[in-house]
């Protein structure tokens, strides 16, 4: 796959969502199979969405058709930032109710935000940014449970620290305080006083912890010292992630959120975006690596006949999705687009095809043995 596939794909899967929250229908629309999750799952599809999609829509210096395409999903995410903010719009979206979930779906939000401040925030007109801002200080009323959740309550701080919102230290600085307790060693953190094996490494903890830092590190001198630490951290774990990717584009079902698809590779890609990959893992190996996770995942079938998200891994599995997983929850799949925030010059995109390092070994090749890395 090149970058127009990628494009496409990640554009198809976030159409229908943008599309009908911009016209006010995305309520109508989303298909919510279980109604325990009806309150939240709207701003699951926006939030996470964006989230993934930011990068894109902040590059600057696009040119032909792909440019216009990204001033058209611009617009369509500026519109719907508007309308699941506005208490008079049928889609207002959920920020207070329920038992925290809410402010799962703001950080998300409160993501796309950070990544991507030129194209999502300056453009706002002052009354959707009050409602914006309004939206993200009422999930202070949350209290995150002592795991990767406390990212999120240091992601909405880092959100309206760049919205020039007063801002609170306490949830970034317990976010830093645990997850330093927290890490494991060779690149990994537990989730909470435990280590689960599962993908939360990638879906949260990684890229959050690497962002909330480099947001506050002008501010707070402690987290710009911890920053290359743990840049390191999240580099070696991108050299985990690439290795759990077979030759057939496969990789190990293991653990809670597996139908968030290959969101599971945010971390890798991730590191990507930011040129954080480890010495001897090449841009081209991540590219061909994912683009055979994509491949293999889009031809199990991942659309309903409107073009929404089917809860699964490879097409409808229902039963792999915990009691908390609906079809709003696994737009958390278009993380894996990240490098898409990369220019079309750059290597991820421009350098030659590359075997990544699990199709390299079992076609023979001798390659050099893969180290813990001690801090």
């Amino acid at each position: 796959m090149d970058r127009k596939d990628w494009l496409g794909l990640m554009l198809k899967i976030a159409d229908p969502v943008l599309t009908s929250l911009a016209e006010g229908q995305l309520h109508q629309k989303l298909p919510v199979e279980k109604q325990s999750r009806e309150m939240y799952a709207h701003l699951e599809a926006f939030a996470r969405t964006l989230s993934g999609m930011a990068p894109w829509l902040e590059l600057e210096g696009l040119k032909g058709e792909e440019a216009q395409l990204q001033a058209e999903y611009r617009a369509l995410a500026l519109k719907g930032i508007a309308n699941a903010t506005d208490p008079a719009s049928p889609d207002f979206m959920n920020f207070t109710e329920g038992y925290g979930q809410s402010l799962v779906d703001a950080a998300y939000l409160a993501y796309a935000l950070v990544r991507a401040p030129h194209a999502l925030l300056e453009p706002l007109s002052a009354p959707v940014r009050r409602n914006l801002a309004d939206c993200l200080i009422a999930t202070r009323k949350f209290e995150p449970f002592p795991i990767n959740w406390l990212f999120f309550s240091a992601m909405v701080e880092a959100a309206l620290c760049l919205m020039g919102e007063e801002w609170i230290l306490p949830p970034v600085e317990r976010v830093v305080n645990a997850f330093e307790e927290w890490y494991v060693g060779d690149g990994m953190y537990g989730d909470g006083a435990f280590f689960h094996m599962d993908y939360y490494n990638s879906y949260a903890i990684h890229p959050m912890y690497v962002d909330v830092l480099k947001t506050f590190a002008p501010r707070v001198p402690r987290y710009a010292a911890l920053l290359p630490k743990v840049e390191k951290r999240a580099a070696r774990y991108a050299a985990i992630q690439e290795r759990l990717i077979s030759p057939e584009g496969t990789y190990p079902m293991t653990g809670r959120s597996l139908c968030y698809r290959f969101g599971a590779f945010q971390a890798l890609v991730h590191a990507a975006l930011q040129e954080n990959l480890p010495e001897g893992l090449t841009p081209a190996q991540v590219r061909c690596a994912v683009s055979a996770v994509m491949e293999r995942t889009v031809k199990g079938g991942m659309f309903d006949a409107n073009g929404f998200l089917k809860v699964g891994v490879i097409g409808n599995q229902p039963s792999l999705g915990e009691h908390y997983i609906c079809v709003g929850s696994v737009y958390m799949c278009v993380a894996a687009f990240l490098p898409l925030g990369l220019a079309p010059s750059h290597p991820f995109w421009s350098a030659p095809d590359e075997p990544w390092t699990n199709k390299k070994i079992w076609a023979g090749a001798d390659l050099p043995c893969d180290e813990a890395v001690d801090e």
